[in-house]
């Protein structure tokens, strides 16, 4: 594989991050959401996300920023706190190329050393595949599927949920403090 480096993300990232986004909002099925936000607002997100003390990732490869991962909280009411959901966008000439999986793993150990328990992996179609295998080959369980959820491309998409523990999961209590 070509050099491969897994760094956190910069602000001076945020265009590419944008731009790979965008091509998927527009072109793919990966995300939902139908209007590709600007880079005003991309840079909002990666600044929550890291302000919320939550690993945000790029992968570079030869040097050029391929793709982006991140965690977030998974819902917002305080029990879930020790869950996270990941989400990982990659440019069109890193796929395939063990790069997803390289920020996946380093996503997972980086929630597993701030004490999250769960990963969720909420994957917008049965038909990815790949998305699904990738998880997979990463410890992710298939705990369900929400049929015809999202409606883009003039047809609707269901919803796979993965999840996987993190560190202890749920064999004993988190740390409170």
């Amino acid at each position: 594989m070509a050099d491969l480096n897994i760094r956190p993300v910069r602000r001076e990232d945020i265009a590419v991050i944008a731009a790979i986004y965008a091509g998927e909002v527009l072109h793919g099925i990966a995300t939902f959401e139908l209007d590709p936000p600007d880079v005003d607002e991309m840079t909002r997100r990666m600044e929550a996300i890291v302000a919320g003390g939550y690993p945000y990732l790029v992968a570079e490869l030869d040097g050029e920023v391929a793709g982006s991962g991140y965690v977030s909280a998974y819902r917002s009411r305080p029990a879930y706190r020790w869950t996270v959901e990941n989400s990982i966008y990659l440019a069109e000439h890193a796929r395939g190329r063990g790069v997803g999986g390289t920020l996946l793993r380093h996503l997972i150990e980086d929630s597993e050393r701030l004490g999250f328990r769960q990963m969720v992996a909420v994957i917008s179609d049965t038909e990815r595949v790949a998305s699904i295998r990738l998880h997979r080959a990463a410890g992710f369980e298939e705990v369900g599927i929400l049929r015809h959820v999202g409606f883009k491309h003039g047809r609707w998409h269901d919803t796979v949920i993965m999840e996987r523990a993190l560190g202890d999961g749920a064999s004993s209590p988190p740390d409170q403090t």
